[in-house]
C-alpha cells in the first residue's frame, strides 16, 4: 500500500511538472531599488507577469548565472528595457529544427 501511494505521488508530481514547467521558476521577492551599475552587467532580462502561474510582477535581470528578481515600476529599469528589447530571450520554437549544412569544396585533381 505504501509503495502504491509513493508511485501515485511520484506520477501526479511528474505530471505537474510537465503541465507547469515554470511554476518553481517564479520570482516569489522583488527589489524595489537597484544598485548602480548593475544594469551594466545584465546579460539577458525577462519579464514575469502577474498571470498564471506566478502571481507577482517582476523583471528578471540574468546577470552571471544568477538572476534578481526587481520591481518593473523603477524607473531605471523601466528606462533600461525600453532601450534593451533586443535582450529579451526569443520563445524556442516547438518544430523540428532545420539542420545546418557546411558546403564543402571538393579539391579538383590537378592532372
Amino acid at each position: 500500500l505504501v509503495l502504491f501511494i509513493s508511485m501515485l505521488f511520484l506520477t501526479f508530481l511528474f505530471l505537474f511538472l510537465a503541465l507547469f514547467p515554470g511554476a518553481f521558476n517564479c520570482c516569489t521577492k522583488i527589489s524595489d531599488e537597484i544598485p548602480k551599475g548593475i544594469l551594466r552587467k545584465v546579460e539577458m532580462f525577462e519579464i514575469q507577469k502577474a498571470d498564471g502561474l506566478c502571481h507577482l510582477e517582476a523583471v528578471i535581470l540574468y546577470i552571471e548565472d544568477r538572476k534578481f528578481c526587481v520591481s518593473p515600476q523603477i524607473r531605471k529599469v523601466r528606462k533600461w528595457m525600453k532601450k534593451n528589447k533586443h535582450r529579451i530571450p526569443q520563445k524556442k520554437s516547438h518544430g523540428r529544427k532545420r539542420r545546418r549544412t557546411k558546403n564543402i569544396k571538393k579539391k579538383e585533381k590537378k592532372q
